[in-house]
């Protein structure tokens, strides 16, 4: 199926979707959330959410790969819970993530996982306890942490990490400067299938856990007068490889900080996190040897809301996340970004996502405008050096051991748009991105495409 069949495919999609919100949605709809929980009986909650999305990208920066690529991805998601005495509650989500392609598209589990049990678990609430609220959740989960740069619900991405184990989450109400305690321990689920056949085909194979990975964390945040909001936090991965299952065997340590500002007009507003990575693992899943592992990572960003219309926000932006700087020396300082997501700093992902959060230095600027409540742009340039010019360049696969290529790999320029349709019920967005390929592009002995990179995308969400 041709480019121009495919955006018909989504075009008629959207078409379809816009018409039967137009039948099932009335002129009230326009100003009140319509939601399935209005029809159920008290206790009862019942949430749906499907996605249609076309990504197109003129050709591949990953290793040894060319030619254009292009989808269509569908999400859906249903969530229900049901209140039981006593604070108890009992919940699920089913996701159905699948895609439509050509053969030349490189699918993996972040782009198709059909018909899987993303959530399954039971949550205690207890609001008076020590001065605070008290929430425990067990069973298969999803998780956001501070910044979620570390652990993280994805949105952008077309499958969400699942984590199956015990999440306990105490927040302060009396005074104490907004106190968050947080700890969880976990067995993260793999998604499958994993094989490029069964992805082809959307084959359902339930997802698996198990104690050869494991994902624990400890986390603090409070109030820091009137200067923003502070987090302490500490992660742990253990990963054992097992016969069958190769692995890089991490054993791994995550401690960090977050300091930051939310934005507002006439103010500036700031983020400043630092982690450091410490451990054992391996520089690959075929490579048998145990390495010292040593990393970090920085990210930096300044801004300042104009209070004028639209709102506009311009900002400065700084990530920095270690390489490993020789191949040779038995220690290995590239970061590893856990389950984070990367969307809100690098781009989109799909089958995009060229900015990762490791071996890379990266400043940047982005303007952000609010027309109205129900319409939202954002415009980002980034530049990307490597951190180690000998280390892989992100998750692309290019290489040069010999650090010949140089350290510039390129920049980027995003452009997103997102309105509102139906506030609450339905939203449409558009993307463009173009990455200006660099030194590193054109001499990487293992690129297949050194020229630039377009990528577009656009998508329906509906919610009830």
């Amino acid at each position: 199926m041709n480019i121009y069949r495919r955006s018909g495919s989504l075009f008629l999609i959207i078409f379809l979707i816009l018409n039967g919100a137009s039948i099932l949605f009335t002129s009230r709809a326009l100003q009140a959330q319509w939601l399935l929980n209005d029809l159920l009986p008290q206790g009862f909650s019942l949430q749906v959410n499907h996605r249609s999305r076309y990504e197109f990208m003129d050709d591949e920066f990953r290793a040894n790969q060319t030619d254009q690529t292009d989808i269509i991805a569908f999400r859906t998601l249903v969530h229900g819970r049901i209140q039981l005495p006593a604070g108890f509650t009992v919940g699920g989500e089913l996701q159905d993530s699948r895609t439509t392609v050509d053969s030349n598209a490189l699918l993996n589990t972040t782009i198709v996982n059909s018909a899987e049990l993303l959530r399954a678990y039971l949550e205690y609430n207890r609001p008076d306890t020590l001065d605070g609220n008290l929430t425990i959740q067990a069973g298969r989960m999803t998780l956001d942490v501070g910044s979620r740069r570390f652990v993280s619900r994805n949105r952008f991405r077309n499958t969400i990490n699942s984590f199956t184990g015990i999440d306990i989450n105490w927040h302060s109400t009396a005074g104490l400067n907004g106190l968050h305690l947080r700890g969880f321990w976990t067995l993260p689920v793999i998604r499958l299938p994993d094989t490029p056949a069964l992805l082809y085909q959307n084959k359902t194979v339930f997802d698996e856990e198990g104690f050869d990975l494991q994902l624990w964390g400890i986390f603090a945040a409070t109030n820091i007068s009137r200067y923003g909001r502070g987090e302490l936090f500490v992660f742990g991965l253990h990963e054992q490889n097992l016969p069958g299952n190769p692995a890089q065997n991490r054993q791994l340590f995550t401690p960090g900080f977050r300091i930051f500002r939310a934005p507002a007009a006439s103010n500036i507003d700031y983020e400043l996190e630092s982690a450091f990575q410490i451990g054992r693992s391996r520089a690959s899943p075929t490579d048998y040897r145990t390495l010292e592992h040593f990393a970090h990572f920085y990210h930096l960003e300044i801004g300042f809301t104009l209070p004028i219309g639209w709102s506009p926000r311009i900002a400065a932006l700084y990530d920095f996340a270690s390489g490993d700087e020789n191949p040779d020396d038995g220690n290995n300082g590239r970061f590893d970004t856990l389950f984070g997501s990367r969307r809100f700093d690098f781009g989109p992902t799909g089958i995009y996502g060229a900015l990762s959060r490791t071996n890379m230095h990266s400043p940047g600027l982005r303007l952000q405008f609010i027309p109205n409540t129900r319409l939202n742009a954002a415009v980002d340039y980034r530049a990307l050096w490597l951190a180690s010019d000998r280390d892989t360049w992100g998750n692309s696969g290019l290489r040069d051991e010999s650090g010949r290529s140089g350290s510039f790999v390129g920049s980027q320029i995003d452009t997103r748009i997102q309105w509102q349709l139906l506030p609450g019920n339905m939203d449409i967005e558009l993307g463009y991105t173009h990455f200006f390929s660099g030194q590193f592009m054109h001499q990487a002995p293992n690129a297949a495409h050194r020229d630039d990179i377009n990528y577009f995308y656009t998508q329906a969400t509906v919610s009830f």
